[in-house]
C-alpha cells in the first residue's frame, strides 16, 4: 500500500475514534473495545479526561490490549464484579451488514467483547467503509473460540454445518493463537451466512465452544470512516 494511502487510513481511523470518544459523557462507565480504530477512541477519551473535558469516567476493558492502552492513556478501570451497568461500549468490527449485524474476532477477543458490548446501554461500533458488506462472511472468516480439548470434534461439527474450519496460528509465534481465556480460535469460511442469528446459536450450542464472532442485534450505532476527495470523513450508518 502506498505511503499516502496508509496515511489516509490512519487519519480516517483517528477521525472515527475521535467521533466515538466525543460521545462519551462524564459520570459514565465505558466498555473499552479492542483493535486499531478503537485504540484511537481510547486515546481521545484519555485526552478528554486529562484536559478536564470529561470527569468521573471508568472503563471496562474487553482484552489485555485494551487494558494496557487504558492505563497508558490514563483511563481508570473497573470490573463487572463491581458495576451494575455499562453506559456505552465502543468497539470495532470486521464486517457490518445492512442490519448492523457484525462479525468480530479478528483480534481473538470476541468472547469478552460480546459480554461487555451486550451489557452496554449503547453499543457504538467504529469501522472504516471497507468493513461494510451485504452478507456476513463474504470477506471475513468467522472466529470461534473453543476449549483446547474440544478442538477436533468442534472442527468436525463446523464442517457438517457447511463451514471450512482452520485453526488460527500465531504470527511471530510458533503454534496456535491463544486467547486471553487460554483457549484456541478456529476461523471458519462459510460461502454465505443467510441466517446469522440461527448460526450464532447453533455454533454456541456445540459442546466445547465458548463463543463465536457473530454479533446479532447487539450494535446500536455504527460510525463509518471514509476518505472523500482525499480527506477523512465520518458518517453514522
Amino acid at each position: 500500500m502506498p505511503e499516502t494511502a496508509i496515511d489516509l487510513t490512519k487519519l480516517m481511523k483517528e477521525a472515527v475514534g475521535r467521533a466515538a470518544a466525543a460521545r462519551v459523557q462524564s459520570n459514565s462507565i465505558v466498555g473499552l473495545g479492542t483493535g486499531s480504530t478503537t485504540a484511537y477512541a481510547l486515546q481521545f477519551i484519555g485526552e478528554r479526561l486529562q484536559n478536564g473535558e470529561l470527569s468521573n469516567v471508568v472503563g471496562i476493558p474487553t482484552s489485555f490490549q485494551a487494558e494496557v492502552l487504558a492505563r497508558k492513556y490514563g483511563i481508570p478501570l473497573t470490573t463487572l464484579d463491581v458495576v451494575d451497568r455499562i453506559d456505552i461500549a465502543i468497539d470495532g468490527a470486521d464486517e457490518v451488514d445492512p442490519q448492523k449485524n457484525l462479525i468480530k474476532g479478528g483480534g481473538a477477543a470476541h468472547t469478552r467483547e460480546k459480554i461487555v458490548d451486550a451489557l452496554a446501554d449503547v453499543f457504538l461500533v467504529v469501522v472504516d467503509s471497507g468493513k461494510l458488506v451485504e452478507n456476513l462472511g463474504s470477506t471475513f472468516l468467522l472466529p470461534v473460540e473453543v476449549i483446547p480439548m474440544a478442538l477436533t470434534p468442534v472442527m468436525r461439527a463446523l464442517e457438517k454445518l457447511g463451514g471450512q474450519p482452520e485453526l488460527r496460528m500465531g504470527v511471530k509465534k510458533a503454534g496456535p493463537v491463544v486467547t486471553d481465556q487460554g483457549n484456541l480460535v478456529i476461523d471458519v469460511k462459510f460461502d454465505r451466512i443467510d441466517n446469522p442469528a440461527e448460526l450464532e446459536k447453533t455454533i454456541n450450542n456445540l459442546p466445547g465452544v465458548l463463543e463465536n464472532g457473530l454479533f446479532v442485534g447487539v450494535a446500536d450505532v455504527v460510525l463509518v470512516g471514509e476518505v472523500i476527495d482525499g480527506k477523512p470523513s465520518v458518517r453514522e450508518f
